[in-house]
């Protein structure tokens, strides 16, 4: 990952963007390097509007390790549960609360110093690779040749591990074309490491990341099943790991997707069903995979796999190989109590 720390005219900063239709809080860059993540709570932003001090809170914990999903700069049960996932990483005691001490932690012992918002210049390839729309139906999905990005914002956001309207927020000017300077927040580097254990909390939609010594190396949150189609229980292990994975229909041995009756052979690509990444487990047709709605993670259920975002899922599968345990637990110590 790299950065162009180039100055942009303080007129693009100065302009406020929208939010459906009625004008928001101005959003600059500085804000968020400068806020402070104690006052969290203390000070309500408009309905809608990103948080400054949110954003920041959100970046500190992608970096620390306990994954917030989507950085959007709004408050929620991800960030909550990230919060729980830093103190459990840390030997806190686990309840999702900012309190002034793990705020401390957070801005001290990060291992990136570099400021939270950083300029980006567009290459030629971020606008490379796109398609015109990504169709809902998987018969229309099956006809095309690859389920790329619809756009660079698209492709920046999940590159930056970012909402789509906290990207627009911060460039409401921005074309997005090659060559232009854009702000996006900068997340730190993928985790690395030797996952040995793995539990899927199935109550509180969180995936945990164990090492050899127990010791806690991730936290993400996680769409595990649903009420119609439930994850399964107990005990089973990585069997392999497919990056950019094409995507196996059958709606006889899984679910039913509109009107299509046949096994259809999805494309790869970041808005393919399964995301980016798939970690498949011994348990017949499960797995671990990304998404093309990262938004939506613990928000809507799955159809029965353990589903993150893109960027989480390719930093797990980095730290996995075959063999590893994956636990479906109802209850874990990262659960905020």
């Amino acid at each position: 990952m790299s950065f162009m720390k180039i100055a942009l005219p303080m007129s693009l900063l100065a302009l406020a963007f929208s939010v459906g239709g009625a004008a928001a809080r101005e959003l600059r860059p500085e804000d968020i390097n400068t806020a402070s993540i104690v006052s969290i709570g203390t000070e309500k932003p408009a309905p809608g509007d990103p948080d400054p001090a949110i954003v920041r809170l959100q970046v500190l914990l992608d970096r620390a390790g306990s994954s917030p999903g989507v950085i959007d700069g709004l408050s929620g049960e991800n960030v909550d549960k990230a919060v729980a996932g830093f103190e459990a990483m840390n030997n806190l005691s686990v309840d999702g609360m900012l309190d002034p001490e793990v705020a401390a932690r957070l801005e001290g012992n990060t291992p990136v110093v570099a400021p939270i918002v950083e300029s980006y210049v567009v290459s030629a390839e971020d606008a490379a690779g796109l398609v015109d729309k990504v169709p809902e139906d998987y018969g229309e999905k099956a006809k095309m040749q690859s389920l790329g990005y619809t756009s660079v914002a698209e492709k920046l956001s999940e590159r930056f591990h970012m909402g789509i309207d906290l990207v627009h927020a911060l460039n409401p000017a921005s074309q997005f074309a090659p060559g232009d300077t854009v702000w996006v927040v900068n997340p730190g580097p993928p985790r690395d490491g030797k996952v040995k254990r793995i539990e899927a909390d199935r109550k509180t939609g969180q995936v945990l990341a164990y090492a050899a010594d127990g010791s806690l190396l991730a936290v993400y949150p996680a769409t595990i099943g649903s009420e119609d189609n439930p994850a399964p229980s107990g005990k089973h292990k990585v069997k392999g790991v497919a990056r950019m994975p094409v995507y196996r229909y059958d709606p006889k041995r899984n679910f039913k997707q509109g009107k299509n009756n046949k096994v259809l052979t999805i494309p790869k690509g970041p808005n393919g069903p399964v995301g980016t990444v798939w970690i498949d487990l011994t348990e017949p047709t499960y797995g671990i995979h990304g998404t093309p709605e990262p938004k939506l993670i613990d928000k809507v259920g799955s159809h029965g796999c353990v589903r993150l975002t893109n960027w989480d899922a390719e930093e797990l599968a980095g730290m996995v190989k075959p063999g590893v345990m994956v636990d479906f637990v109802k209850g874990s110590s990262a659960a905020p109590k």
